[in-house]
């Protein structure tokens, strides 16, 4: 299997997750995982790949936009904020990316971090990410998923091992989807 995980993240909040996810692939799954923010997710990055999986921070209740995108470079950078920039935050978000996306034909899925609370109240911007997904042909092997963080924005305890376990679970959903397909 050739896994390709995509992420835009603003914190950090959402690279860690993706790392974690990429983790749990690699520990089920034979072959090869490649973790890439959005903007360096290129078509020559996904040619070949078995499952893709996508995943981006919750802004406005879904995927961001590239007002929330600034919104949160400004913020990052007002004099007493104790907000970090991911390296990659000012660049391209998944809007724009699945504007250039081509068809993609494997298996998906779908991830997003977002404030703690109930969904209808906070968003979920892994939603919208497993609708356009769908609409450039993609196949959801599970259903999306949220990630959390604090009103601090940082990652809530365990969601990193949470992310792993989800990649693991992906691995084997994948392993079993190829197996009913062949049998």
């Amino acid at each position: 299997m050739k896994a390709v995980v995509v992420y835009e993240s603003m914190y950090g909040n959402t690279h860690l997750v993706a790392e974690a996810i990429a983790a749990g692939l690699r520990q089920n799954g034979d072959g090869s995982v490649t973790v890439v923010s959005v903007q360096d997710a290129g078509p020559d990055v996904l040619d070949g790949a078995d499952m893709l999986v996508v995943g981006g921070p919750t802004h406005m209740h879904g995927m961001s936009r590239e007002s929330t995108r600034k919104a949160a470079v400004d913020a990052a950078q007002k004099p007493d904020s104790n907000l970090s920039l991911d390296p990659d935050a000012e660049g391209p978000g998944l809007r724009d990316w699945f504007d250039g996306l081509g068809q993609f034909a494997g298996k998906t899925a779908a991830f997003d971090t977002r404030m703690k609370g109930p969904a209808a109240l906070t968003g979920r911007a892994s939603k919208g990410i497993a609708q356009r997904l769908r609409e450039h042909g993609a196949a959801l092997v599970v259903d999306p998923q949220s990630f959390l963080v604090t009103k601090e924005n940082h990652l809530l305890e365990h969601e990193e091992q949470h992310a792993q376990e989800w990649g693991e679970q992906l691995a084997t959903t994948f392993v079993d989807s190829v197996r009913s397909v062949d049998s």
